[in-house]
């Protein structure tokens, strides 16, 4: 699965002003990130604001995105959910032909237990067609995939190939790198965390901060997967006020402000989630600002 390591960017969906998918601004933002040395691209992912998009918009964007792309780079396809057999059905009625893995969050809100966890992913796994990524994110979640759970599935599932940890916490994250298979990748889900992770022998990201800065976010990267630390959070300090305060007012509220600046979208988000406030709009460009000047 060398096409999923590196530096993989978690799409967002643009909106115009009247809430409905741009499809106009898809091409230049493709084209922003190929430009940017990015590996891959994540559809339809939590940053995607997918919950808020109907069956048709979906379809039609996926369309949108690989035609913009046109082969260019790999692409990873989000389908998750806390219904099990209702991931299944979705994983075989979409048409998967143009991607090369599929990421799928574990189970919200219900909170299964690890051994309910095993189960949810065994069944994907059986009824897949294409590689599994794992994605753990207690935060959004409400449940952690544990390491020992991880390394079960690892093991037991040719089709499970990788895991995106975004659980904060490095002792766990290196507990799944000394654990796990060999030929298993872990893929860091935490843009401040992606570089200690690295160095630590994952092997690549799925960032929100590189749909903005794709090029600085990707010699991150990079450096950390060369072991060149110094010259990777050189980098990484420079941009890390940015990497931070994108989240202050959650996702993707900060990485819009930051696209909408770069002439890449509007800062529209859907209902539940607005855009970022005034003040937050303000020291977002202040720092974006800082960073051109560098």
């Amino acid at each position: 699965m060398k096409e999923i390591k590196g530096h993989g960017v978690a799409l967002i969906t643009p909106f115009n002003n009247n809430g409905e998918v741009d499809f106009d601004a898809i091409p230049n933002l493709i084209n922003h990130l190929i430009t940017g040395g990015v590996d891959y691209l994540v559809v339809m992912g939590t940053t995607a604001e997918s919950a808020t998009l109907s069956n048709q918009e979906k379809s039609d964007l996926i369309d949108s995105i690989v035609a913009s792309n046109a082969g260019r780079l790999p692409l990873v396809i989000g389908v998750g959910g806390n219904n099990t057999k209702q991931v299944v059905e979705d994983i075989n009625s979409i048409d998967l032909t143009h991607f090369s893995a599929i990421l799928s969050v574990t189970p919200y809100y219900n909170k299964p237990n690890q051994e309910g966890l095993y189960q949810h992913f065994k069944a994907i796994a059986l009824n897949s067609s294409l590689p599994i990524i794992l994605y753990n994110v207690p935060s959004r979640t409400g449940v952690n995939l544990l390491p020992k759970t991880v390394s079960r599935l690892a093991n037991d599932f040719d089709k499970i190939v990788a895991i995106k940890e975004a659980a904060g916490d490095f002792q766990q994250a290196q507990t799944l790198l000394r654990n796990c298979p060999d030929d298993f990748l872990v893929l860091s889900g935490d843009d401040e965390m992606s570089l200690p992770m690295l160095l630590a022998g994952a092997k690549g990201v799925i960032s929100v901060i590189g749909n903005a800065l794709p090029e600085a976010y990707s010699k991150i990267v990079e450096k950390g997967l060369e072991g060149a630390a110094a010259d990777a959070y050189e980098i990484q300090y420079q941009i890390l006020d940015l990497i931070r305060t994108i989240y202050d007012e959650g996702n993707p509220s900060g990485i819009k402000v930051l696209l909408n600046a770069l002439g890449l979208c509007e800062n529209i988000l859907r209902l539940p989630l607005v855009s970022a406030s005034d003040e937050l709009n303000y020291k977002l460009n202040e720092l974006l600002n800082q960073v051109n000047q560098l």
